[in-house]
């Protein structure tokens, strides 16, 4: 009898051949071998066919092919491994020349690409044969993440020269199926563990101010702060729109992969020659016949904390990107990234609706921030309407005159009295607020959340021609750094001393047991179109919870 054993867990031989969802399911698991772990290599290990560090192994499953038959078995019968055509493109299996290899040179690949079948080289006496495997591709459009491997005991007929025309005979075959494991994307509500952002220059001087107030809010969450030099990043800010940081686990590993976008900038090199790293992967979606849209880079892709909708269960949260008004021929996020997210399986994208915004990102209208209460979150919305109503409160209290971009000596300034008179962005806020509820109405839908979950952070939009753009810094676009919050400082009126939005904020937020640390990002980052979540991106912890437990 011949079976697989994997990580030292014997599977027996009904549950072999499928993979099962589930805290009661079963099945072996395999990591796309994406990190580099050779300095000296310049690409992913999963480019090479032969071993570049013997601690590539950390990064494939372990096979043991057992033997359990007397030795003369084995002289008219043979052992051969095998795996599909379409299969062998998504897998790679190593075969130890000899137990316990102390060199990259005692292990030879035998299935993968251009090899479907291996003859086992099996020594007098051997019970255990050991192997090791790769995952080559993520789970996508094209492939469903699962993957076989087959053993077959086939009769030889040696030593009867007039049968040597005749085709082998398999008396034997078992199979083992695994499952790819998906890149994980983390939530707001996870722990962060590096803050990245961008030393830039442009004709307002430098960002060193802004990077400043990175590293001692960095300093608050006792989190590391990553600077990417200019050098680096070609003086492109939006580190947030080039990359998406995630990772991938199996029972026996877990490392953290970046996700580059295809928008290809002054940041396009920074991901792959940066980060990808020993036990730290790389994964892209190239588009093939088009230049990206705004809605490709990743300031469009966000994902939920763990939620419940009915009876369904999202313990890994749900990814949410942006897109056009359903039904419309406006713009949306590439299909071929939007593919990749779907069948990763475990975090279902919701698409919401975003192509109304200039830049047409998801962070421009809505975050998540972590509470302490039994729902761990509350979503945080843009909201005109609310700004409206505080700005209103605040003229009948006899402050109309207080001044909009109070403290910017070269913006123009503007009194409460002058924006609520104002007929074109009173209309440009009732067109953005009806565009906001729309998205909400989806989230309560998608995410199973209730009124209460949601705060309304006053923010007003105004139009430029058909899209619509950040009137004052948008404080939602923030940095969610544990219970510390990198808000955009909006630069309200002064009342008493204090900006009545920042206040109104304050009073949203922070009886949650959250810190709100207002932060200028007008010049270098507002006046072209983005803030501080624009030009940052975080590595957050991975989920205590184990995907493999839950089911799709």
């Amino acid at each position: 009898m011949l079976f697989f054993l994997f990580w030292e867990l014997y599977l027996d031989l009904f549950n072999m051949k499928t993979w099962r969802w589930g805290p009661e399911g079963h099945g072996a698991i395999l990591l796309v071998n994406c990190d580099k772990d050779s300095r000296g290599s310049l690409e992913p290990d999963l480019n090479r066919s032969q071993l570049v560090s013997l601690d590539d192994l950390q990064d494939m499953s372990p096979i043991v092919l057992t033997c359990d038959g007397p030795d003369e078995l084995f002289d008219r019968h043979k052992l051969v491994l095998s795996v599909s055509l379409s299969d062998s493109r998504r897998v790679r299996v190593f075969r130890a020349r000899a137990p316990g290899g102390t060199s990259i040179f005692d292990y030879k690949g035998v299935l993968g690409p251009q090899h479907l079948s291996y003859r086992v080289e099996r020594q007098l006496g051997e019970r255990e044969i050991g192997f090791c495997a790769e995952g080559l591709t993520f789970p996508d459009a094209d492939f469903s993440g699962l993957v076989s491997l087959s053993v077959h005991l086939v009769d030889t007929v040696v030593g009867m020269p007039w049968h040597r025309a005749l085709p082998e005979v398999p008396l034997f075959t078992d199979t083992v199926a695994f499952r790819v494991a998906p890149w994980i994307m983390t939530p707001n509500t996870q722990l962060p563990l590096e803050l990245y952002v961008c030393s830039v220059t442009d004709a307002h001087g430098s960002n060193e101010k802004f990077l400043d107030d990175m590293a001692n809010l960095a300093l608050k969450a006792n989190c590391k702060l990553v600077i990417c030099p200019r050098v680096e990043n070609r003086n492109d800010r939006w580190i947030q729109d080039e990359m998406e940081f995630g990772y991938i686990e199996a029972p026996h590993k877990s490392f953290p992969v970046v996700f580059d976008s295809p928008r290809d900038r002054g940041l396009r090199d920074f991901p792959y020659k940066k980060i990808l790293s020993p036990d730290f992967g790389y994964v892209t979606r190239e588009l093939l016949f088009s230049g990206a849209s705004s809605l490709d880079s990743f300031g469009n892709l966000d994902v939920s904390p763990p939620v419940t909708v009915g009876d369904t269960e999202y313990p890994l949260g749900r990814i949410l990107i942006g897109g056009s008004f359903p039904k419309s021929s406006g713009r949306r996020m590439a299909k071929v990234v939007r593919d990749f997210l779907a069948a990763q399986q475990v975090q279902a994208p919701v698409e919401l609706y975003s192509d109304w915004l200039s830049v047409g990102h998801v962070d421009e209208f809505l975050s998540f921030v972590p509470t302490s209460d039994p729902k761990g979150f509350r979503v945080l919305l843009a909201s005109p309407s609310a700004c409206l109503r505080l700005f209103q409160k605040k003229k009948e209290e006899g402050y109309g005159e207080a001044a909009q971009f109070a403290g910017l000596g070269h913006k123009v300034k503007r009194s409460i009295n002058e924006m609520l008179a104002d007929r074109h962005l009173r209309n440009d806020s009732f067109h953005v607020q009806s565009c906001i509820d729309w998205n909400r109405d989806v989230l309560k839908r998608e995410l199973g959340l209730a009124e209460d979950d949601i705060i309304d952070i006053p923010q007003l939009f105004s139009l430029k021609g058909a899209y619509a753009e950040a009137f004052f810094p948008d404080m939602v676009n923030m940095v969610v750094l544990g219970k510390y919050l990198g808000i955009p400082k909006p630069y309200g009126p002064i009342i008493n001393g204090r900006c009545c939005l920042e206040e109104k904020v304050r009073l949203l937020l922070e009886p949650l047991g959250l810190h709100c640390i207002f932060i200028d990002d007008y010049l270098s980052y507002h006046r072209l179109q983005g803030e501080i979540h624009c030009g940052t991106n975080v590595r957050r912890k991975p989920f205590a919870f184990k995907w493999w437990h839950m089911v799709p």
